[in-house]
């Protein structure tokens, strides 16, 4: 399940603190875009999917984006990622 996998998670990064896990299935790695800057860390993804049809094309777009604020005292390069 989805929280046994989280408390893994937790429990396998005993010294970093696990600020957010977010759900990007469905997107490529090189689609995931992460930014840190001015105490917040900024995650976006963005998929387009092309489809002839025989009206023609048809495009599928998704996209997703989330800022989370750093808690006081992480500064911007502690910061990691992983997905």
């Amino acid at each position: 399940s989805m929280q046994r996998r989280l408390n893994r998670m937790l429990n396998s990064s005993r010294d970093h603190k696990l600020l957010a896990l977010m759900d990007v299935k469905g997107f490529d790695p090189e689609e995931v875009t992460v930014t840190v800057k001015d105490g917040k860390v900024k995650v976006s993804a963005e998929h387009e999917e092309e489809h002839t049809t025989a009206r023609g094309k048809e495009y599928n777009y998704r996209n997703i984006t989330r800022e989370i604020s750093l808690p006081p005292g992480v500064s911007e390069d502690e910061v990691t990622y992983s997905l």
